[in-house]
């Protein structure tokens, strides 16, 4: 849905010191608008009697203690009006309600629920407030919505009216656990709303991303009381970065810094996120740089700014700056700074990371640890994964998920599979994620019936439906297995409408199959929906160079020109000594080259005794043909050639390249890894590759 952004665009904040109104523009602009008109507001209501009477239990002014209703005279004898005060008389429960005050004091929010059970079971216990009080901060540690109801229920069943602060309390109870329905229903219904119960109702529709919602009741809280805090301020920037809009957080940067908290910690944090948000990290840096004393959020929120624009080399530039600065480094600043070392593929800042997370007290830490586990994955330190995996003491569904992901890249799909198993005789819930690594790692491995019977357990055992990416898999599944007519047939009876992603995944294994027809039809369908991705084309043109097709092949050639798509060169790089190495094909920048060239030469005159025969042209996604008529010197064949010559004998090497690895380099570097008895990794657009004794993980399906 496409927001229209004049309504945000008229707030005129600078206005607000002045006229302590916003202008009535605004309001128009509110009421007018139809993406509000569902919502009807019942505002500077006064309601008479128990609130409890429509399921709300918020105070009447009198006092706190529930009223004991006085029996009414009647003709009863005196033993029936005997027997009815004693039904209303509440018992007194000093002991229980003292013991789960302590509790929870202690943060030992289960136990205060299991001795409230007592209260539940027998009733009639008289509570007090500061007994309710510790019931709330039970249920907001545990985030258990089970345990509100449980508790509000049994606030309603035994009268308890509250006072505003207990009011406040309640309604913040089921905003931070997730009831932002039944929060509505209870902030409308409230007797007396101070700047408290505004902020707590704001603030989570701004947790749950309703922020135009947020805005509207805003605009609201200012006309009641023509006021706010720093903290309604960095709610509704917030607000402004989960809409993207600059300007409406420029006004109410300004309006901070008018009502004296520009400075605020909670402000400034706001901004940067926010500023980062938007687009404009200048912007992010300056508010950071204004703060007038930086804190670990505001040192973590201007890493994740960094981050998020791809200035990774800055982001950890101003990581060593914070590590220098003496401020304390939490856990999501090594989850950070361990994947911006994934994206820069250096194991050596990761390793330093590492070692600082133990050094501060997060070795044990499950974001982190999470993260170190994903980034060793993916750089093809699988041992040093499952190292990290082994020694976490608590593990959640992601944590396994990353494991899962890291077998499957590599080509361990036995010790996914495994893995998975495990996970599930641990009784850990897997979601769609975990069925997408486990079916990606059955694929790259070629485990066909594994992974159909996986595929068919979604539904079956676990209520989890397929999606478009878990059909793809098993396409691919049933391409390797050359079954084509069969994965045509899971495509057209897909529950939904095919995506791009299982035509491609019909598309490739229709070239590794040979099928023309199919291929050509696979490639038709993916124009239509990518019209403007190269590697659906150059795919295509595979199958008709295979298939001796040229006419076609040339008809393809023509569609690239005439759309502008441009075929570009393959880069590959190597980490040696802590410093990376660039290549691209036939080059001759590096200070080592006729050293280089001499060791390819070398090589291919070795494995050329193996059976090795240069390949003829054949292109694959976003290969330039210029790389075709520089076959031997390809970026991967110099980039395995410096890392020989430059490291110690028996050592495995790790390459990472931008695009896929072409036919020749494949069977080329299969056969070094031979003869010279060297793991080699790479790793290209598509997956990993490990080569070792004249063999793939790929299992030559890519």
């Amino acid at each position: 849905m496409e927001i229209s952004l004049v309504c945000y665009q008229s707030i005129s904040l600078d206005k607000i010191q002045n006229s302590f109104r916003f202008p009535s523009s605004i309001h128009e602009v509110f009421r007018t608008k139809p993406l509000f008109s569902d919502y009807c507001f019942r505002f500077n209501r006064r309601k008479c009697g128990n609130p409890c009477d429509k399921i709300k239990c918020f105070s009447l002014e009198q006092g706190l203690q529930p009223r004991r209703p006085k029996p009414k005279p009647s003709r009863n004898t005196d033993s029936d009006l005997k027997e009815t005060e004693e039904t209303h008389v509440k018992r007194p429960s000093v002991g229980i309600c003292s013991q789960i005050e302590k509790l929870a004091f202690c943060n030992r929010y289960r136990e205060a629920l299991e001795l409230f059970e007592i209260l539940e079971l027998e009733g009639g216990f008289d509570v007090g407030l500061s007994t309710y009080d510790a019931l709330v901060s039970a249920c907001i540690g545990l985030g258990s919505v089970r345990a509100v109801k449980r508790v509000f229920s049994y606030m309603i069943s035994n009268g308890f009216e509250p006072d505003q602060y207990m009011s406040n309390r309640v309604l913040l109870m089921h905003v931070k656990c997730g009831m932002m329905v039944d929060a509505r229903s209870l902030f409308d219904e409230m007797p007396e709303r101070n700047l408290v119960s505004w902020n707590t109702i704001i603030a989570g529709l701004v947790d749950v991303g309703d922020y135009f919602e947020a805005f509207r009741l805003f605009l609201l809280m200012w006309e009641e009381f023509s006021d706010c805090g720093s903290r309604t301020i960095a709610t509704m920037i917030r607000a402004s970065a989960g809409l993207e809009l600059i300007s409406v957080g420029r006004q109410l940067h300004s309006a901070a810094v008018k009502f004296g908290v520009g400075e605020d910690i909670f402000v400034s944090c706001a901004l940067i996120d926010m500023y980062s948000k938007c687009g404009s990290i200048e912007d992010a840096q300056w508010a950071f740089d204004e703060m007038p004393e930086k804190t670990t959020v505001g040192w973590n929120s201007i890493i994740a700014g960094y981050a998020l624009h791809g200035y990774s080399e800055e982001a950890l530039s101003m990581f060593y700056e914070m590590r220098d600065s003496g401020v304390k480094m939490d856990h999501f600043t090594f989850s950070m700074i361990i994947r911006i070392s994934s994206r820069l593929a250096s194991v050596e800042y990761a390793k330093q990371v590492h070692a600082g997370l133990i050094r501060h007290g997060f070795g044990l830490d499950i974001v982190a640890n999470t993260a170190l586990v994903d980034f060793y994955s993916k750089w093809g330190r699988v041992e040093d994964a499952k190292h990290v995996f082994d020694r976490m003491p608590c593990k959640n569904t992601i944590s396994w998920n990353a494991l899962i992901v890291g077998y499957g890249n590599h080509g361990w799909g036995a010790e996914a599979v495994e893995l998975f198993e495990q996970m599930l005789r641990e009784k850990m819930r897997p979601n769609h994620v975990t069925f997408l690594a486990v079916l990606s790692a059955c694929s790259h491995s070629r485990l066909f019936e594994r992974g159909w019977e996986i595929f068919q357990s979604m539904s079956r055992d676990h209520k989890i439906k397929p999606r478009a990416m878990h059909y793809a898999c098993l396409i691919e599944l049933l391409g390797q297995e050359g079954l084509l007519d069969e994965a045509f047939a899971l495509i057209r009876g897909a529950p939904f409408k095919p995506t791009a992603n299982m035509w491609a995944a019909l598309l490739t294994a229709s070239r590794v199959n040979v099928n023309l027809e199919l291929g050509k039809y696979a490639a038709e369908k993916l124009y239509g929906m990518e019209p403007e991705k190269l590697s659906n084309y150059v795919v295509l043109l595979n199958i008709y160079h295979q298939s001796g097709k040229l006419k076609e092949a040339a008809g393809v050639l023509q569609t690239l020109r005439r759309k502008g798509l441009r075929m570009l060169p393959v880069c590959s790089w190597i980490e040696v000594n802590k410093q990376s190495h660039v290549f691209l094909s036939g080059d001759k920048s590096h200070v080592q080259t006729n050293e280089i060239y001499e060791k390819v030469d070398s090589l291919v005159h070795e494995i050329s005794k193996h059976g090795y025969v240069p390949k003829e042209k054949t292109l694959l996604p976003d290969v330039d043909e210029q790389e075709q008529r520089i076959l031997l010197y390809h970026s991967e064949k110099l980039a395995v050639a410096f890392g020989l010559i430059n490291t110690m004998k028996g050592s495995p090497l790790q390459i990472v390249q931008n695009h896929r690895i072409c036919n020749d380099c494949h069977n080329a570097i299969k056969l070094i890894a031979l003869v010279t008895r060297r793991e080699i990794v790479v790793r290209d657009a598509s997956r990993f590759h490990h080569f070792k004794d004249g063999s793939c993980s790929c299992g030559d399906y890519w």
